[in-house]
């Protein structure tokens, strides 16, 4: 069963949905005109559909009604789109731009949504071929919200009645790759993303006899560009660690020694070993430093979204069923993983599964130069709508077809 001349007949009304998504994001965990959209284009299909209870998450389950020789054994397959936007004013001048001040779809998650909404269309018009369930996982709260988590809470994992089996999710790409290229990576995908909050507490003065007083914003400029000698004296470069500052306060005037200093960054790492060790080693060199200038520091290390890790059974299965539907040229392999990081580990650390990129940069737009995913200017092209929407479908076909000794 090849869906996607069907997901291209589709391909008007996909657009539609994601135009009306498009011009009215929400962020965070909360979306209720996000989740009335969903609830919205899914009403009227053969859908069990339930909504969170702790966010406003959207699950369906879709029956297969194939015949099997074990009814109670038939397999499941999770598929998962995100739904939130970002705190981003847009300015790609589009003519369905956001129209919520300071909130923008920068990221895709209208495209996702749209494009599972679009496969949740053609396995209900085909569930006569199917011969297991299909969970739908509309999440919102995945910028920095964890919406994975809470759903798994909640109990998405178990909608079907059964356990889940496998697990696919997709992600668009403003820029890097190129048109309608998906790419795919055995192991880790994606980073692991933590958290550093850093609070020096000195004692204030007049900037002109700073003998006199304990001063946080040098122990602070010093341990920002400490940290970055840290990265590369204490890890290996063949499994890279990134720590960026990317907020620093202190004081109101120039001539003022201020009790306090703060700074945040983030820690991207690409391995389990090398996660646990930053987080050993940040602190220790903060506390080091803060001792050094006779200054007291609070350093808070929190764990966020684990590494996002593809099963390398499931990475192929993927790869090839990319190939056989839209020709293996449409598919690459990484070589690296992303920098980025993404919830739908979570998912990935439960079941195995893989995570896939599509490039969705505008036709005739040079990929190396395009604003990338969260700018203000970020553009994704609707033509990739189908092509999402076809692949999300063929992956749950194909998958709960396989035999149970597939992994």
């Amino acid at each position: 069963m090849n869906l996607l001349d069907d997901a291209r007949g589709l391909a008007p009304d996909l657009r539609q949905l994601r135009h009306d998504l498009h011009r009215e994001p929400e962020v965070g965990l909360d979306l209720p005109r996000t989740q009335e959209r969903v609830l919205g284009a899914l009403a009227g299909l053969p859908l069990e559909v339930s909504t969170g209870t702790d966010t406003t998450s959207v699950t369906a389950v879709l029956r297969g009604t194939a015949d099997v020789a074990t009814p109670d054994e038939r397999p499941v397959v999770l598929l998962r789109a995100d739904m939130d936007g970002l705190p981003v004013q847009e300015r790609t001048g589009l003519d369905y731009a956001s129209r919520v001040d300071g909130v923008m779809h920068a990221c895709g998650h209208d495209l996702h949504t749209s494009m599972l909404v679009g496969a949740a269309r053609l396995l209900s018009a085909h569930r006569e071929r199917l011969v297991g369930d299909v969970v739908l996982m509309f999440q919102p709260g995945e910028e920095g919200w964890d919406g994975a988590s809470v759903m798994i809470s909640e109990g998405v994992m178990e909608a079907a009645g059964r356990p889940v089996e496998a697990a696919y999710g997709l992600h668009v790409f403003s820029s890097v790759r190129q048109h309608a290229e998906f790419v795919t990576r055995r192991g880790t995908m994606l980073a692991a993303s933590d958290a550093l909050h850093v609070t020096v507490h000195g004692a204030g003065g007049h900037g002109s006899t700073p003998h006199l007083a304990k001063d946080p914003v040098t122990a602070v400029a010093e341990m920002v560009t400490a940290l970055q000698t840290m990265v590369t004296r204490q890890f290996d470069v063949f499994d890279p660690v990134v720590v960026t500052v990317g907020s620093l306060h202190a004081g109101t005037r120039r001539n003022v020694i201020p009790d306090t200093a703060t700074f945040e960054a983030t820690v991207r790492t690409f391995s389990a070993e090398a996660r646990d060790k930053v987080a050993a080693a940040a602190p220790r060199l903060l506390r080091g430093i803060a001792a050094a200038h006779g200054v007291d520091v609070m350093v808070d290390y929190t764990a966020e979204y684990p590494l996002t890790v593809n099963d390398v059974d499931e990475t192929d299965f993927a790869a090839h069923t990319i190939a056989e539907l839209f020709g293996g040229e449409r598919h690459a392999d990484l070589v690296h993983p992303f920098n980025g990081s993404e919830d739908f580990s979570r998912v990935l650390d439960l079941v195995p599964g893989s995570f896939v990129g599509l490039g969705a940069v505008p036709v005739g737009v040079d990929p190396a130069t395009a604003p990338f995913n969260h700018s203000p200017y970020a553009e994704y092209d609707d033509a990739v709508l189908a092509d999402g929407t076809a692949l999300y479908a063929e992956l749950a076909q194909r998958r709960l077809a396989l035999p149970a000794t597939h992994n």
